[in-house]
């Protein structure tokens, strides 16, 4: 009995359809990025297990597929684990490589992640991200460019979108005014799933998690502040005047938000201080990107790590980045119909042919055109004119050009427009101008 078919759960298949969309997606994303001076690097889906463990809390640490060894040297090699995020990896790379870089170093990577998570809409095992990292400066125009590089991402694609921010360093400062300052983790882990489980069970885990009562609902009024930016900044400013560390994310957020205004950002931002992004080396500011118009999770996300290259030797380097999740973005463009018609086929013109002498004659023109970039197919072999018809139907190809005798006496071809079934016989100068249009 043969095998039915089948891939791992959270994965898929990409079709010719899907792979155009997809990289119009990165098309558009490595375009912006390159506006702002970013240069593309990649990185193993590979790495060593320690180069992974730790750096993204306990509940990532859950989520890492790990590799088993095999070979000869089996028991002797290091365990290995697919990439989770494609930050951490970064990190290994920039102190790896570090006599070969500049400072600032700023740099994209576009590739899949993995993350043993259970698939849902919108969650998948394998996925793609587009990163985008400046390292080695802690200036907050950092922060600046890459919310500039989100307004213009999004207005490209067509999406409405949301940029919530907020900053690790006043999560850090309202734990010290609660009186847990121990507990930042166990505060930024609960409070980081509010709009997934609720507060009541954030209260909940919080309590679990070692908070007390008072602690707890010490905490209730500053999560739901309410106001504009300034407003919840200024009183941020009284709740957190006996936290430096605190008062010190409030001044550079401050300072986030007149940079914003002096480039007259237009993108809609909203300073949310429940967001905590679950990652264990943000220690500044922190973005999570949604849709306005899909119910869908954060399309993109990042923040500032002042230390991730420390746990690999090289202590003191500030980085800041943010995170497109592209497979996110393809499910909000399809569910919003915003993907380009044209996608649907790279090809503009198809020959179709009655015999063999005409086939022949059909590839030369078909060179010809390829040659001044025009994309081009012949269908292979001249079978019923049906047949190559619906072919040219199914792939949504605009044009067909016909050839028979008459048109090798001619040297033309009957170009046939398929939307409005109008043909016209046309030389191959004209041909050339036509496609070209």
């Amino acid at each position: 009995m043969a095998q039915k078919p089948s891939i791992p759960k959270g994965t898929r298949d990409f079709g010719q359809v899907e792979m155009a969309r997809r990289n119009y997606i990165f098309d558009t994303i490595k375009g912006v990025f390159s506006l702002y001076g970013f240069q593309q690097i990649e990185t193993p889906a590979m790495e060593n297990i320690g180069t992974l463990m730790g750096k993204y809390g306990e509940e990532g640490d859950k989520l890492l597929f790990r590799i088993q060894n095999s070979g000869e040297k089996a028991n002797l090699a290091p365990e290995k684990g697919l990439r989770y995020d494609l930050t951490v990896p970064f990190a290994r790379y920039v102190v790896q490589h570090r006599e070969e870089i500049s400072f600032p170093f700023k740099r994209y990577q576009i590739q899949p992640v993995w993350r043993a998570d259970r698939p849902q809409k919108g969650r998948y095992r394998e996925f793609y991200q587009c990163d985008v990292d400046v390292i080695g400066s802690d200036s907050l125009i950092g922060e600046l460019e890459l919310i500039q590089i989100v307004e213009e991402v999004y207005k490209r694609l067509g999406i409405n979108v949301c940029l919530h921010i907020n900053n690790r360093k006043i999560l850090a400062g309202i734990a010290e005014v609660i009186g847990a300052p121990d507990k930042m983790v166990d505060i930024t882990v609960a409070i980081d799933k509010l709009d997934k489980i609720g507060v009541e069970a954030v209260n909940a885990e919080l309590v679990e998690r070692g908070l007390n009562d008072d602690q707890v609902a010490k905490l209730q009024p500053i999560l739901n502040l309410s106001g504009t930016t300034t407003e919840k900044l200024t009183a941020l400013k009284t709740i957190l005047a006996n936290s430096e560390t605190g008062l010190k994310g409030v001044a550079e957020m401050e300072e986030v938000f007149q940079l914003l205004e002096n480039v007259d950002c237009r993108l809609n931002i909203e300073l949310d201080l429940c967001l905590a992004r679950g990652l264990n080396y943000y220690t500044g500011a922190i973005f999570e990107v949604k849709a306005l118009d899909v119910q869908m999770g954060s399309i993109t996300g990042g923040g500032r790590y002042d230390n991730l290259t420390g746990i690999f030797g090289l202590p003191s380097v500030s980085g800041v980045g943010i995170s497109f999740g592209a497979d996110r973005i393809y499910d909000v463009l399809t569910e919003l119909d915003l993907f380009p018609k044209e996608l649907q086929s790279a090809t503009q013109v198809l020959f179709a042919t009655f015999g063999t002498d005409e086939l022949a004659y059909a590839l030369k023109w078909a060179k010809e055109l390829r040659a001044k970039g025009i994309a081009v197919e012949v269908y292979p072999e001249p079978t019923k004119m049906k047949k190559q018809m619906g072919y040219a139907d199914d792939k949504q190809i605009p044009y067909v050009a016909i050839v028979g005798g008459n048109e090798m006496e001619t040297n033309t071809v009957m170009l046939k427009e398929m939307s409005s079934g109008t043909q016209q016989q046309v030389d191959l100068p004209e041909l050339v101008k036509r496609l070209k249009c």
